[in-house]
């Protein structure tokens, strides 16, 4: 970069190096070149802006190296005798394609993702030839933070985003990307612009699934592609006002007191069918609001009992909601089946309670209208799980609990025109991809931590678990290279965190990047009061706030500022909205899809798999307890008569499980010592043994 010597720092100096290879000539570091600096990490590569403090990273002894796939071409050769197929000067390579390193000579490639230490750092390097290298990651050397307070107060009012009709602000003072930098993204910016433009007038933005991608029509139906979409969502929007209106003012009762209302709603659904909902319940749910809601969000058997146990005889009057866009979900299918059973053991229809929301014409869908069910909703093919928020998945739980929907979908509407704006300092949206580029240097470097300032955005930070990490978590762009993208999230609320981690984010490792959300009304008007003289208990949690913000900053980590003026159902959806938005156009600057998630089909396949092995080994185990004697088999006989000697591993976890539940018995050893234990299951089941 311009006014940086190529001069090697002293830490380089006396590095040389090996006589096969040759030192690149003196130049400025490409823009697409990027290492981090001492700043972040004990490094002996100091001056990056130097090339002749890099070029002999294959010498350094004591480190591992690692690479995605091959390396880039930069005309610079190395030869064979320095790197082996798996090995970098007698470095060990991992990870590393078969093309990685295939000829005699091969070009060296400039390191896009460093990290160094004596121990379990890595290097990455990136197959991505110059030409299509922006697809990736756009680098930069990056300068030292500005400290001079006048300086951050000119950056500040410069880079300040506010949305007056919304109260909201967006702050980016405080991630140090240059004005180069800036400039060197607006390109990347407009196709990301024109990309979502596309995506919002109906094209197939979820190329692997073969769908268009549709909640931004949520909130503006007469924005949808055509007008059977336009009125599928206005009917589905009015029967959610229509059917909670029903249900709060009790012209729809429960079936087994007729002359009470319901109470209660249990809503039961994983992901983006309980995440979204959950959230905004515990940002706008009334103080005492109409019905209290509940959620069983996951396949535990004892979280699923609490909640149902904490019921009590308000079962009789309590309305479920089962979500699950597919219909399928094992962990939503199992809770039903948990509440059924409850329904019956009380002696209750649970039909005559029960809604469902899914895709028409799912198993979900098929059962509620064969059994007869109380309602049930749609879910679209074109809005998925962690995006479907404004949607009957989100907006049924809110309007039942007294959350004024209309107004959260305005606030999202609002928010959805001001992100569609396409100039980056002008869209909050774009602000925020900057800075989660910037500070991640486009291949997630850095985890985001979300620090909210207020009790009822507790749940924030798992909120955008889900809608940042499971969109932008991706192996492959879409382009089809392999690329391991995405951007690590997670948070706890203020000023909690400062007694929790706090310690680390401002002295440990400098891993991560923060994102305040700040609330700027304390209590509903004419409820403050002063603990001592001129100050309150809000104005510690605002000093909490703003003294964390500058003691992270003053140590170098840089952070994000959102600010809204006070918790609205519109100040919500706004937030939402946001976000959603800024994970679009990440997405779009990173070249992935933001809106498939293989990965979780990978693990609901092997969850699959486990449970088919649990099977064969139950009934191995029945086939011996039917014999005469009854016999014990250790993991080896089971894993043979399985036909699975290579998953040996998992069927002891399998048996360690059945046997804590006594579902299986230990007849020798234990299972500490997996080797030594013999089981049977006790019992013969005969039926089984014809099955």
């Amino acid at each position: 970069m311009a006014g940086r010597s190529a001069t090697p720092s002293p830490l380089t100096s006396s590095f040389t190096a090996p006589a096969s290879l040759s030192p690149l000539p003196p130049m400025e570091a490409p823009a697409f070149v990027k290492f981090p600096l001492t700043t972040r990490i004990r490094s002996p590569l100091h001056d990056c802006a130097s090339p002749s403090s890099y070029p002999f990273l294959p010498s350094i002894r004591n480190l591992s190296f690692s690479c995605t796939s091959s390396l880039i071409s930069s005309g610079h050769s190395f030869s064979h005798d320095s790197f082996s197929d798996r090995s970098v000067n007698g470095l060990p390579v991992s990870g590393c394609s078969s093309r990685s390193f295939s000829s005699d000579t091969f070009s060296y490639g400039f390191i896009n993702r460093l990290a160094v230490s004596r121990s379990r750092r890595v290097y990455a390097v990136s197959d991505k030839s110059p030409e299509t290298f922006d697809n990736v990651v756009l680098s930069k050397v990056k300068r030292p933070l500005d400290m001079d307070p006048l300086s951050l107060w000119n950056r500040y009012l410069d880079w300040l985003y506010q949305h007056k009709d919304l109260g909201l602000y967006v702050d980016v003072s405080r991630i140090g990307f240059t004005d180069e930098f800036v400039a060197q993204m607006e390109p990347r910016f407009q196709k990301a612009f024109k990309a979502m433009e596309d995506l919002e007038a109906g094209a197939i933005a979820n190329p692997d699934e073969g769908r268009m991608v549709g909640h931004y029509w949520l909130r503006a139906p007469h924005l949808s592609p055509n007008q059977y979409l336009q009125k599928q969502i206005v009917d589905s929007l009015d029967r959610v006002r229509r059917f909670a209106a029903d249900v709060v003012n009790g012209k729809i009762k429960p079936p087994p007191c007729p002359a009470e209302r319901f109470t209660q709603v249990l809503s039961i659904g994983i992901g983006g069918s309980a995440l979204g909902p959950e959230f905004v319940a515990e940002a706008l749910a009334p103080d005492n609001p109409p019905l209290k809601i509940r959620f069983i969000d996951n396949t535990d058997p004892a979280g699923i009992d609490r909640q149902i146990a904490q019921l009590g005889p308000e079962l009789s009057s309590t309305l479920v909601l089962v979500i699950s866009k597919s219909g399928g979900t094992p962990e939503t299918r199992n809770g039903l089946l948990e509440v059924q059973k409850a329904f019956r053991e009380k002696g209750l229809d649970f039909a005559k309670q029960g809604v469902a929301v899914t895709q028409e014409n799912s198993l979900l869908d098929n059962t509620a209208r064969m059994e007869g069910w109380l309602a049930r909703f749609p879910m679209f093919d074109w809005v998925g799980g962690r995006t479907s928020e404004m949607s009957a998945v989100g907006l049924l739980p809110a309007a039942l609990q007294g959350i004024n929907i209309r107004e959260f979908l305005q606030g999202a509407a609002e928010m959805d025109k001001a992100t569609r704006i396409p100039v980056m300092k002008e869209n909050p949206a774009a602000l925020l991809a900057l800075c989660w580029y910037w500070a991640s240097d486009g291949v997630g470097s850095k985890d985001m931590v979300v620090l909210p300032y207020k009790d009822s955005l507790l749940l924030f930070s798992r909120y955008l678990q889900q809608l940042v990490m499971e969109s932008l978590g991706k192996e492959y762009d879409l382009d089809g290279n392999l690329v391991t993208q995405g951007l690590s999230v997670y948070g706890n609320k203020g000023s909690t965190d400062q007694h929790a981690y706090i310690q680390q984010l401002r002295e440990g490792v400098p891993n991560f990047f923060a994102t305040f959300i700040e609330v700027l009304r304390d209590r509903p008007p004419g409820h403050d009061w002063e603990l001592e003289p001129k100050v309150t208990c809000g104005d510690y949690l605002f000093g909490m706030l703003q003294g964390t913000r500058s003691a992270l900053y003053a140590n170098k980590r840089e952070s994000i500022t959102v600010t809204v003026e006070e918790i609205t159902p519109k100040s919500i959806g706004a937030l939402i909205a946001l976000y959603e938005r800024a994970v679009g156009l990440y997405a779009s600057l990173i070249n992935i899809n933001a809106y498939h998630q293989p990965g979780v089909e990978a693990g609901k396949k092997s969850a699959a798999e486990v449970l088919a092995l649990q099977k064969r080994v139950l009934a191995v185990l029945n086939e011996a307890s039917c014999k005469e004697p009854a016999e014990a088999l250790t993991l080896e006989q089971i894993a043979q008569f399985c036909q699975a000697p290579s998953q040996i591993e998992m069927i002891y976890k399998i048996i360690a499980h059945m046997a804590a539940n006594d579902r299986a018995l230990i007849a020798e050893g234990d299972c500490g010592s997996p080797k030594s234990i013999k089981v049977f299951i006790g019992e013969c089941n005969v039926e089984e043994l014809y099955d």
